[in-house]
């Protein structure tokens, strides 16, 4: 569906190291995440949230607590537009490391931004621009409603600097199998029970760092 392609410009940038301890580290093995428990399907909002097939997906890019080294302080996010991976810095060494994708704007942006809010089932409105190319998109110009079709997926967190919208957002999908790839658009997506979680972790105000180009020899998992 053409609607269900199109997604939100947004946008993202770096600073400072990650030391990541690969998953197979046996002197501290990370949790386990329960996939089947993890990706099923839910009720959300009187909206039923369809399960995930983790089992077709890469495991580096499924939800996973890693070891993790870095100056954040815990509850931040810190994004590797390379892996590509979104951390929730839990302190104590420990992250929790989710799959995304990324969209074109997610490498163009440099900066540290926090999450100014954070919404439940947000409405998509699409670009002028994009309706200009897509003029079937014009039904949506006020606001395509919550739902499974909906480009932003189940969750969405809004990135502002210095009191100003940056226009670039954390989101869920509803192409989950874009996830570890790079996106037409949009900035970065998560699968929408990994875009819950992480909703559930952060509160507006939570610092989030991107970073691109990481050398590889920082970083480790699976």
């Amino acid at each position: 569906m053409l609607v269900a392609a199109a997604l939100l410009v947004t946008g993202c940038t770096s600073s400072g190291s990650i030391y990541e301890l690969s998953a197979d580290d046996v002197r501290s093995a990370p949790e386990q995440i329960n996939y089947p428990v993890a990706y099923a399907s839910q009720k959300d909002d009187e909206i039923v949230l369809p399960a995930f097939d983790y089992t077709k997906m890469r495991e580096r890019y499924l939800r996973q607590e890693v070891k993790f080294y870095g100056r954040e302080k815990p509850g931040s996010i810190v994004i590797d537009t390379t892996g590509p991976f979104l951390y929730f810095v839990k302190g104590n060494r420990r992250a929790v490391r989710y799959g995304i994708a990324v969209g074109r704007e997610g490498f163009e942006w440099d900066g540290d931004t926090v999450v100014n809010s954070k919404q439940h089932w947000p409405t998509w409105t699409p670009p002028k621009e994009m309706i200009a190319r897509t003029p079937s998109l014009q039904e949506f110009e006020k606001g395509m409603p919550p739902g499974i079709d909906n480009p932003l997926g189940a969750r969405a967190m809004y990135l502002f600097k210095d009191g100003k919208d940056t226009m670039y957002r954390i989101h869920g999908t509803n192409r989950p199998f874009s996830i570890g790839k790079n996106a037409s658009s949009g900035c970065f997506r998560m699968i929408n029970q990994d875009v819950i979680d992480l909703y559930a972790r952060i509160q507006p105000g939570s610092k989030v760092i991107v970073r691109h180009g990481l050398p590889e020899h920082e970083l480790g998992g699976v």
